[in-house]
């Protein structure tokens, strides 16, 4: 009889938490309503399964438990009556739950001719996305084209590629109630584009250009999720997409810059960057070395794209903007007075002439245990923190250590990281949490400390610097 009382309570229990979990579906901003239907349809279906089974084991239970005048069972290997009620019942329950799946799909791998094709780039560990231009078709790409200054390997012969919008921000923009079909690719490993709001979503595999279709029919922003496993960060994987009224969405694609734009920028002019150094030389050095007395990191050594990243995140303003950022906010005020990208370009270049040197190393810790807590970090900064592009993850390696915990600390307190423009920020200050402790912080930057005073790396600091 206990359990018999179990089977009943445990298909009770079910009921009422079904009914009244908090959990359950975000609200429908799409076309996709069928979806809901059919995952409804497998809930009623199973469930039905579910209850009959435990409540029909609890009736045995009772109606067959052993008593002083209880008749013995009865062997009876085969009911062919039996089998025909379950086999129809079984297949009237499949058929039922994938019938409605089946037609969906045919909806789904169905575009309409209409829909405005927009691409998903995925890599690890963030989204970009490329519009069509004037001319209503993307360019031809292809992945061995892809470099700092072609992010999306779009082959520059193509005609059709050179009115490209692209987007590299976090944040894409679609108008609302118009068909969109999203091609799919991915740079390095396989990723999905997930977005709960509207119900599809897709993998996007090396090698291949997947597709899915909606039609968004609620303004509003997004979350895009990354959902399937693609490393180390894949859950800091995030963008968003805004579905505008098609005037908001006319103003903001008219504000895109398109491929051909992007390849108009002159070369970096490191002499004309020799001038506007000279302000930045006052904190940091004559040859970038830093200085801890003023708070300035060393700059030698770094890789151009990072500093390029972070004087333009200071000039707008998504470093140096928080309350709690004191030496940050000194910063901002003299990124501001590089005028334009150009002028960033050009003291970048310059900065990048500077022989890496050593840097003081004030900071100690266990090498042993620092190795294994930098397991993690060499994930993105590479195995001898020489940094790495792919990842956007700057050279730790030479140095200074001060800085390094100084800019761990700010993105464990959300000091740095925090604001919704800073593309990459948000990632490390997930995977800084992992460092639970002082003594953390202090065991993994003496191995990286460690790292510079490795004969190869040495040579490889020479090389940098003389490039």
């Amino acid at each position: 009889m206990p359990v018999a009382v179990v089977f009943i309570l445990l298909v009770i229990g079910s009921i009422i938490f079904h009914f009244a979990s908090p959990w359950w579906f975000t609200p429908l901003a799409s076309n996709w309503g069928t979806i809901d239907d059919t995952i409804n349809i497998t809930f009623w279906v199973t469930g039905f399964v579910f209850v009959a089974v435990n409540l029909f084991m609890a009736y045995a239970v009772i109606r067959f438990r052993n008593r002083k005048d209880s008749k013995p069972a009865k062997y009876e290997p085969e009911n062919p009556k039996l089998e025909i009620w379950l086999t129809v019942l079984t297949a009237i329950g499949v058929a039922a739950m994938l019938a409605p799946g089946l037609y969906v799909w045919n909806d789904f791998v169905h575009v309409p001719e209409e829909a405005w094709e927009v691409e998903a780039v995925g890599e690890q560990w963030r989204w970009s996305y490329r519009l069509p231009g004037e001319d209503g078709m993307l360019g031809t790409v292809d992945n061995h084209r892809v470099s700092a200054a072609n992010h999306f390997g779009i082959n520059p012969n193509d005609p059709n590629g050179q009115d490209d919008l692209l987007v590299t921000s976090n944040v894409l923009h679609i108008p609302v109630d118009k068909p969109v079909k999203f091609l799919l690719r991915s740079k390095d490993v396989l990723h999905d584009f997930a977005v709960a709001e509207f119900r599809v979503k897709m993998d996007l595999v090396p090698g291949l250009v997947s597709y899915m279709w909606l039609t968004p029919t609620k303004t509003g922003s997004y979350e895009v999720l990354c959902e399937e496993l693609c490393g180390l960060a894949h859950f800091t994987m995030r963008s968003r997409v805004v579905v505008d009224t098609q005037e908001d969405f006319d103003a903001w694609e008219s504000q895109q810059r398109t491929f051909a734009q992007s390849q108009q920028v002159r070369d970096p002019n490191a002499m004309i960057g020799s001038a506007l150094y000279a302000v930045c030389a006052t904190c940091h050095g004559a040859q970038g070395e830093g200085n801890l007395a003023l708070n300035s990191p060393k700059l030698s050594g770094q890789s151009d794209w990072y500093i390029n990243r972070q004087l333009q995140n200071f000039k707008q303003g998504y470093r140096g903007a928080h309350k709690d950022d004191l030496f940050g906010a000194q910063m901002a005020p003299m990124a501001a007075i590089l005028a334009d990208d150009a002028a960033i370009r050009d003291v970048t270049a310059y900065i990048g002439t500077f022989a890496h040197g050593d840097s003081d190393q004030s900071i100690t810790g266990d090498l042993d245990r620092g190795k294994q807590l930098f397991t993690t970090c060499g994930t993105c900064h590479g195995k001898t923190g020489q940094g790495n592009y792919a990842t956007n993850s700057p050279r730790l390696n030479g140095q200074e250590d001060w800085y390094i915990k100084r800019q761990l600390i700010n993105f464990k307190e959300g000091i740095r990281g925090a604001h919704p423009g800073d593309q990459f920020g948000p990632q490390m200050a997930s995977m800084s949490r992992m460092l639970r402790s002082d003594n953390d912080m202090n065991d993994v930057i003496a191995y990286i400390n460690s790292l510079s005073n490795q004969p190869e790396n040495k040579i490889a600091a020479i090389t940098q610097g003389e490039h």
